[in-house]
This record gives C-alpha cells, sequence and structure tokens, in this order.
C-alpha cells in the first residue's frame, strides 16, 4: 500500500519536512484531543483568500457580487469534498472506531475537513507561495472552468430584491430638482425608505439614471449598516 507521504507527493507535488503536521492534518477529532480542527480552521481561512485572488485575477470584469458567488461555490463543502475524493484522500483518514464503522471516510464534511486542515498543514510546513502552488493544483480544471458571470441586473431592481427578501417596503424615488438647459438637463433624484429612516440622493443626465444612482448608494448605505 502507498504511504501517504508518496500520496501527497504525487498528488500535490508537495513533501512534508514536519511528518507530524501531516499526521495531525489527517487525524479526525473522534481519534482523540491532537486532531485536525486547528489546522483545519488555519487551512479555511488560506483557501477562501487565495481562491479570491485566483477569481480576481482571473474575471477582471466581474462585480464584487459576481466573485463572492464564484468563490463560495468553489470553497464550499460539496466541492471541497469533491477535490478530496479526486486524489483519494479519504483512504488515509485516521478515524476512531465509531466514525470508521459508519463509514466516516467518505463523509462529505470529514473530506472537506481534512483537505482544508492537510492546507493548513502545508502553510505551517513551508510558506505562503508553496500552499498557493498546492491549492492552485488542486483546484485547476475548476478555475479554468469558471462560469461566465450572468448579466448584473440594475441598482432598482437589486434594491427591490434586496428589500422585498427582508419584508421591508420599496424605496419612493423623488424629483427633487433639475437644473441646466434643455439640451444638457440634470435631474436630481431622492430615495427614499421611510420604514428604516434612508435616503439615497443622486444626480443624472436623465431622471432614470438619477434613480439608478440614488438606488446604487441606498444599496450601499443598507450593506454597510449591516456590516
Amino acid at each position: 500500500m502507498i504511504t501517504v507521504e508518496r500520496f501527497l507527493s504525487k498528488k500535490l507535488n508537495y513533501e512534508f519536512a514536519d511528518k507530524s503536521l501531516l499526521k495531525q492534518a489527517l487525524t479526525h477529532r473522534s481519534v482523540g484531543a491532537l486532531n485536525n480542527e486547528r489546522l483545519e480552521f488555519l487551512g479555511d481561512g488560506a483557501l477562501n483568500f487565495i481562491i479570491a485572488s485566483e477569481i480576481y485575477h482571473l474575471k477582471p470584469g466581474y462585480r464584487e457580487g459576481q466573485l463572492s458567488r464564484l468563490r463560495a461555490d468553489l470553497v464550499r463543502g460539496v466541492t471541497l469534498a469533491e477535490v478530496a475524493r479526486e486524489i483519494g484522500l479519504g483512504d488515509y483518514i485516521k478515524l476512531g472506531s465509531g466514525e470508521l464503522k459508519s463509514g466516516g471516510f467518505d463523509r462529505d464534511s470529514i473530506l472537506a475537513d481534512a483537505l482544508e486542515a492537510l492546507l493548513g498543514a502545508v502553510y505551517l510546513d513551508s510558506d505562503f507561495e508553496s500552499l498557493r502552488t498546492v491549492i492552485c493544483k488542486l483546484f485547476e480544471t475548476r478555475l479554468q472552468q469558471l462560469p461566465v458571470a450572468e448579466p448584473q441586473k440594475d441598482p432598482k431592481t437589486r434594491l427591490q430584491e434586496y428589500l422585498q427578501a427582508r419584508k421591508l417596503p420599496l424605496p419612493v424615488y423623488e424629483l427633487v430638482e433639475t437644473r441646466g438647459q434643455d439640451h444638457a438637463r440634470t435631474f436630481v433624484v431622492n430615495a427614499k425608505i421611510d420604514e428604516i429612516t434612508l435616503e439615497a440622493k443622486s444626480e443624472g443626465s436623465s431622471r432614470r439614471r438619477a434613480e439608478q444612482g440614488a438606488a446604487e448608494l441606498a444599496l450601499k448605505k443598507l450593506e454597510a449598516e449591516k456590516s
């Protein structure tokens, strides 16, 4: 049977200097106190950042929301479990007797956690760039096949959907000012949502553009309050 060291060398093009980190990364909490949970935490954070960075550079025209959806799809548990299965990681996870009998070696959550722990261990054993190389190899096909983004909805539609999802009233758009000559007129619109005491004012070369600008600003204010 191939050793875990040879397995990793072949699948990841990486060899551990500190074999104890590798052992810990592949030890489930059902085994005992020295397990992979802390490494999982570290690997999760690093994976999120590196995948976000790769998507950012691969999709320069995408907006924040589109980038977030792509990242979420790549780092979700189901995807991580798929990656773990592709490299046969389940064969090397050390489980307690109960988890072993119940087929834990092929459970999505255990596979995903072990993969994240393995990434955390690679980082501690080497450096950030080595970890980036490993992650890019593991996710190479998925990164190359990122879906084409759906057309971005206009701000008024996005604001309406945001409010409806939270059972809040829709905004009232009020034209508060027009200025300039007929051929170069500027419209100023205020978007109001009285129930949550929110107002957002914007201007544009048409009333429609001013309303869209006010909706965009209202969305930014709502997102800022949420964070």
